[in-house]
């Protein structure tokens, strides 16, 4: 036999007996894995959020009749108990309308019903335009299948021409393909602000 045959019965040994001898060497030099770590919420946490349904940060996106781009998010949601409409905490929500322009909502909780089209801001709710409107109410109520709101109570507001209050507030389409109007109503009172107006 010549030593190039010899060579190779050589390595058709040797080889092999490295290899387990590798493998070997990383089972027994591993560390031992812990199966009996906590993971980031305890079971009471677990259990409360199986029952109460919890979700969190749960984020919707739709588009209206229109072709308008709907998005609300929340930190959390929770279904509750049967019969009880769904609660939302932190939401923020967004309009994006066809002329390129937006409008935000945030407030403090609220309901997200998509399954009749709506979305409900509740405490401490603040709405901005793309105009520099923002407008504070404790109660918003708006749609999700088209770029459509209002507040069924006091508004308190500021614009480019000043600080106002109204005792309601809608916003939405007059004409099925029309601009969004914001309409107040019920004893509006303006303050006008001529540097505001000039800038």
């Amino acid at each position: 036999m010549d030593r190039y045959s010899q060579m190779v019965q050589f390595f058709k040994v040797l080889l092999p007996l490295a290899a387990i001898f590798l493998l070997a060497t990383v089972f027994l030099l591993s560390r031992s894995i812990e199966t009996n770590g906590t993971g980031p919420f305890s079971d009471d946490a677990i259990d409360q959020r199986m029952s109460d349904q919890v979700v969190t940060l749960p984020d919707y996106k739709g588009v209206t009749r229109k072709g308008e781009e709907v998005r609300i998010e929340a930190r959390q949601a929770r279904q509750g108990q049967p019969g009880d409409d769904p609660t939302a905490s932190e939401i923020h929500g967004q309009y994006d309308l066809s002329n390129g322009r937006e409008i935000t909502m945030v407030s403090n909780e609220g309901t997200i019903r998509p399954d009749k089209g709506t979305a409900t801001f509740v405490g401490d709710v603040v709405i901005t335009t793309a105009d520099g409107i923002q407008v504070t109410t404790d109660l918003l109520n708006t749609s999700l299948d088209e770029i459509r709101g209002n507040t069924p109570g006091q508004v308190d507001g500021t614009g480019p021409i000043g600080d106002f209050t109204a005792g309601r507030m809608t916003f939405g389409t007059e004409k099925k393909d029309g601009p969004v109007h914001i309409l107040f109503t019920d004893g509006v009172k303006l303050i006008y602000e001529p540097q505001k107006a000039e800038r």
